[in-house]
Order: C-alpha cells, then sequence, then structure tokens
C-alpha cells in the first residue's frame, strides 16, 4: 500500500555550539523526546541545502526541496514574496522582496527590521504604492517587517543589485544595473526609493511611532529582484496531490507557482508566537484529502536571525512537543524533519553548514541515530542533499517505479 508523505521544514533548524548553552547547539540543548524518538525509529543524516558549502537562502532550499533544481530555475525571491502575499505578476514584471527598515538622520541604517511589529505596514504600504515615469508601483505588506514590490511597466530588467545593505550600521545602497540592458530599471527604482523616503519620513504612522519610543519604518530595503519563473505543476511532476501550510508570504508563494493547495490556519503567524500544535494537527488533517503535505515552520530561524540561542532552544521544544501528534500516522505516511539550512545565532545569518533530517515510517530500515542533532546525526555517515529529499520520501512511500529491467 502507497503511504503519504509529510515534510516538515523548521526553518534555520541548523546551528554552532553556543556558550549561552555550555557548548550545545539550541538543538542540541532542547529537550526533544519526540524527534529522538522519530529518528530512533527511522533514519537520521545530514541534509546539505542544494549543495554542499552553498549558503542557501530559504527560497532556493525550498525549491530543491521540492525537486525543483534553483539553479535552472531560480530568477530572484521577490516574485515568490509577491505571490505569497496575493500579488498576482504579470508577463514582464520585476518583483522585490521588501523590509521596512528604520533609517537614521545621517542616513545609516539602524535597524533593517523597524523592530518587526509593524502594524502600520499596510497603511505606509498603500501610501508608497504609485505610478510614475510610465510605471506603476505596487507594495504589499507582509508577516512583521516585510513586504513584496512589484514594478509594472515597459523595458524592464530584473538584472538590478539590491538597496538592501544587508547590514545594520550602513547606508542604503545604490541600485545599480548588473547589464547594459537595467540601467532604465536601476534608475527607476532609485528615483521611486527618493520619492518613499519623503513620504514615510513624513507620514503621521511613523510620527505616531516615534513618540511612544518606536523605531520608525521609513525606509524600504529592496532585494532579490526577479521575474515569475514557470515551475513543472507538483502533480505533474510527481503524481501527487500536495499542500502547503506556511505562516510566511515566501513560502506559499513557492506553493502557489508549484500549484500545491494553500492550506490555511488562523494560528500560523510566521512568528515564533505561531500554533505549533495548530499547524501539525492541520497538517495531519489535510492528509485525508491530499497525498503530500509541507509544512514550513519559521521561529528557528527568526531566532537565529536574532542572535538568541536560548529561544531558539524554547521553540524547539515546542515544535518538538507538537510533533508528537506524528506518531499515530506511522503505518499509513512517510514523516520527515529537516531543516532548510542553518541559522547560528552567534552570527545571525545563514551558514553553509548541513543540517540534520529524519525519515520515519513503519517497516523501513534504520540506522544507529538515537538523538536528533548536528553531531549525532553527522555521525551516522548518512548525507544527502536537498534535491534528494522527495526520491527518498516517494521510495519510502512505495511510489517509485523501477528503473530498469
Amino acid at each position: 500500500m502507497m503511504k503519504k508523505l509529510l515534510l516538515f521544514v523548521l526553518d534555520g533548524l541548523g546551528d554552532r555550539p553556543n556558550p549561552q548553552l555550555n557548548g550545545e547547539t539550541p538543538l542540541q540543548a532542547a529537550y526533544r523526546p519526540n524527534l529522538n524518538a522519530l529518528v530512533s525509529t527511522g533514519l537520521g543524516g545530514m541534509m546539505f541545502p542544494v549543495r554542499k558549502g552553498l549558503v542557501c537562502g530559504s527560497d532556493t532550499s525550498h525549491l530543491s526541496l521540492l525537486g525543483y533544481d534553483p539553479e535552472k530555475v531560480y530568477t530572484g525571491r521577490g516574485p515568490f514574496e509577491a505571490m505569497g502575499l496575493g500579488i498576482v505578476a504579470e508577463p514582464g514584471d520585476i518583483a522585490f522582496r521588501a523590509n521596512f527598515a528604520t533609517r537614521s538622520r545621517d542616513g545609516i541604517i539602524s535597524d533593517r527590521r523597524a523592530g518587526r511589529d509593524i502594524p502600520e505596514s499596510g497603511s505606509l504600504a498603500k501610501k508608497i504604492s504609485f505610478s510614475m515615469n510610465g510605471a506603476e508601483f505596487i507594495v504589499k505588506e507582509g508577516v512583521e517587517h516585510r513586504a513584496a514590490l512589484v514594478i509594472r511597466g515597459k523595458g524592464l530588467s530584473p538584472e538590478v543589485s539590491d538597496s538592501d545593505p544587508h547590514e545594520q550600521g550602513r547606508a542604503p545602497r545604490k541600485v545599480l544595473p548588473l547589464d547594459d540592458n537595467a540601467k532604465h530599471t536601476a534608475d527607476l527604482v532609485n528615483e521611486y526609493l527618493e520619492r518613499v523616503r519623503t513620504i514615510l519620513d513624513s507620514s503621521p504612522e511613523n510620527r505616531d511611532r516615534e513618540s511612544k519610543g518606536k523605531p520608525a519604518a521609513n525606509e524600504l530595503l529592496l532585494r532579490g529582484a526577479g521575474i515569475t519563473p514557470r515551475l513543472q505543476p507538483f502533480r505533474e511532476k510527481y503524481d501527487l496531490d500536495g499542500a502547503c501550510l506556511a505562516g510566511i508570504p515566501l513560502i506559499t508563494g513557492i506553493g502557489n507557482l508549484a500549484g500545491l493547495h494553500l492550506l490555511k490556519h488562523p494560528g500560523a503567524t510566521g512568528r515564533v508566537d505561531t500554533d505549533y500544535n495548530g499547524k501539525v494537527k492541520a497538517a495531519i488533517r489535510a492528509l485525508d484529502s491530499h497525498d503530500f503535505v509541507i509544512v514550513n515552520i519559521k521561529a528557528p530561524d527568526i531566532a537565529g536571525h536574532d542572535g538568541d540561542p536560548l529561544l531558539k532552544r524554547d521553540v524547539i521544544e515546542k515544535i518538538d512537543s507538537a510533533l508528537g501528534q506524528t506518531f499515530e500516522l506511522s503505518d499509513s505516511v512517510v514523516t520527515c524533519v529537516t531543516g532548510d539550512h542553518s541559522t547560528p545565532c552567534a552570527s545571525k545569518e545563514h551558514s553553509g553548514d548541513p543540517v540534520p533530517i529524519l525519515f520515519s515510517t513503519s517497516g523501513m530500515r534504520r540506522n544507529n541515530v538515537r538523538q536528533f542533532d548536528e553531531v549525532n546525526c553527522c555521525r551516522s555517515g548518512f548525507n544527502l542533499l536537498s534535491g534528494d529529499v522527495m526520491p527518498m520520501l516517494m521510495q519510502l512511500s512505495d511510489r517509485l517505479e523501477k528503473y530498469g529491467a
């Protein structure tokens, strides 16, 4: 009997030894009886996002986890953010991933995320959505500080650089053309950003934030320009009815472009306060009508970017508790738990370190891993690339056909 497939992606799961945790990683330091039980009944090892040594974003690694070669289909993160936020990109549109950020009076970025908590982002997004010089600029707010920008017009090119300096303490970068055909687009974006700064600096929303001691959301940082890629439909690729559950637009945008059914759960916030139990329960329930469900849980990545190993340990414990619901599925479902990349708390950024991975279902071969963490999974000697995850799930569920006679 063919089994169904359940893939949990714990965003930014991997880490490095941290002195605040007595030299352990947050995953090692966490109380994780359910993850340990799952790996003990199955197969544990390490997974390299996309390929060895490459520092991946969540976009490229999720594409690879779903079996799409990012080096062939990836055009930039912006289109996925836009699609995930409900902006339908048209042919020729250019999309950027964006952050509302805080710019000081001397023009330096003091907070790339404007304190994260920006309930005014919807109002600000509308104020900086307008037309100029024959192009339409559409901004849509996302979770916390996140947003997306779509530019619609003639003669646009995605071959432009980021305005995001990618670190605090630096000024926003001037957008530069990356080839001869992109000068018009770069000039257009730079002029737009100058107007945006004037609008955001004088907005009542930001004056009110500053009066309350909150960082102003007075800069729009852009990165990941791209055009909307075409992905082979997931059903056509695997003959599976697939679904996606995530609290952040980037992942729902990838799911949307792949033709996955987008599951909604009111507690899926994309923050550390997400409803961990509810998300796992909703994913299990979705297996009644779908063959495959992918679930993204963003919280470990947020804690990693914030440099908070104690918080990362705590959210892993909450995830572990929620995953206890999966044990009753072992006879009919193949469960996989992994990360999309490592986000070490010490660096607060993604790294090229591999992430632990486990596969669990009844009747499968097991190896000697009894604890799910970076050290014990590494000792198993079982390594694979993220592009191998779907084939592993397919063969463990008895869905692959024989190759050869």
